[in-house]
């Protein structure tokens, strides 16, 4: 490995580049993949840091397509959730690897690897790296409110935080509006720069012929709903008067819980549940897929079940009204099993339901590109290096 770099003014070289986040499951973990996908065929190198407790074997299979494509290599070490002792030798261990790789761009996704890019990039500038220190919240820590202790704690380190930040990157404006009203307005640069998906995906992927009426896609935890959508799916069976049948297709700290809940109402055959897997996989299950979250900031599951002409079923919550429209008659209110089962019921029910409700396809292809997203991200990251350098 040479002892330099080339003169960070250089516009047109090719950058180093690492991403920094906690959990490998979900749509931080989609995000960093687009990036590091287009900004590898534009001749960057990059690199990945993150968590090596969580995920399965969907997970280590999507590394495993992914390895080639990390000229800067992968490593995974234990990142705890919550803030606690083990943080230093995660600190030091990433410390010594990120300084032996002489990155330009240190990206941190989510609260604790937001902090660690961060804390990380702030150090290796006290030695005279031009390293710039990029966060993108991805909800995150911005779920919690400002009225309770808790909240006003990690609000007050992320305004701390902003201080070692060249910028902050919004997936969506609703992640922008909270960072806003709950920490502050950004005084470091800030974008809006839009979650986006493949030109790949953006096709009809109908069900199978074993398709079930509904199916929930994510991770399994309170926060995603996937207790709600198992008593919508029992809610909407009473309203109609007859079994229905759907699939809840993931992985998450809360399985067993909700398998339970399935047995205990006794709705186990109508009701399956099904591990974690491609999301071009699961959307044969089903041609309704419902999102019931809790919080969001702008998950991809619903960018994707649109691109693919599925008709979606929503939580109001984050930036989903951005996707579906923000007065779509697919939203309802977080955590109302009722509104949802009303919804679910229409969409299985009304013919036509679908084309009169779902975005219009070409606008929502020009608005959520991958493409567009990581041009906008390695523009963000370039002009932060020029300012840097001059």
């Amino acid at each position: 490995m040479p002892d330099t770099k080339p003169d960070s003014s250089d516009e047109n070289r090719a950058l180093r580049i690492i991403h920094c986040f906690r959990s490998p499951v979900g749509g931080i973990f989609r995000h960093v993949r687009d990036l590091v996908e287009h900004h590898d065929a534009q001749g960057h190198s990059v690199g990945i840091i993150c968590d090596s407790t969580t995920g399965g074997a969907h997970e280590d299979a999507l590394f495993a397509e992914l390895q080639p494509k990390l000229k800067l290599g992968l490593v995974r070490l234990p990142i705890r959730r919550a803030i606690g002792i083990e943080d230093i030798a995660a600190v030091r261990t990433c410390y010594r690897h990120i300084k032996s790789l002489q990155p330009d761009v240190l990206h941190g996704h989510g609260a604790k690897g937001g902090a660690l890019a961060r804390l990380i990039g702030t150090a290796l500038r006290a030695q005279g790296s031009d390293v710039i220190r990029l966060y993108s919240p991805h909800g995150g820590s911005l779920h919690y409110r400002r009225s309770r202790p808790m909240g006003r704690v990690i609000f007050a380190l992320e305004r701390l935080l902003e201080q070692k930040t060249e910028a902050i990157a919004f997936v969506c404006g609703f992640e922008q509006w909270s960072y806003r009203t709950k920490v502050g307005t950004p005084k470091c640069t800030s974008r809006l720069i839009l979650n986006g998906i493949s030109e790949s995906e953006f096709r009809p992927m109908p069900a199978g012929r074993d398709a079930v009426d509904f199916a929930f896609v994510g991770m399994l935890r309170d926060l995603k709903g996937p207790d709600v959508f198992i008593d919508a799916v029992m809610e909407a069976e009473r309203l109609l008067g007859r079994p229905l049948s759907a699939v809840v297709i993931g992985d998450g700290p809360d399985r067993d819980r909700y398998e339970r809940r399935i047995v205990e109402h006794g709705v186990g055959r109508r009701i399956k549940m099904l591990p974690a897997m491609r999301v071009a996989e699961a959307f044969t299950y089903s041609n309704i897929v419902v999102v019931p979250s809790r919080a969001e900031s702008m998950p991809y599951i619903v960018l994707e079940a649109i691109a693919a002409g599925k008709s979606v079923i929503a939580s109001a919550v984050g930036g989903i009204p951005e996707a579906l429209g923000k007065t779509s008659a697919a939203l309802v209110a977080p955590d109302n099993v009722e509104a949802l089962a009303a919804v679910m019921v229409k969409a299985l029910s009304e013919p036509g339901w679908r084309d009169a409700v779902m975005p219009d396809p070409t606008e929502f292809h020009a608005r959520f590109s991958a493409s567009a997203m990581a041009n906008q991200m390695l523009d963000l990251y370039r002009s932060l290096l020029k300012t840097r350098a001059a």
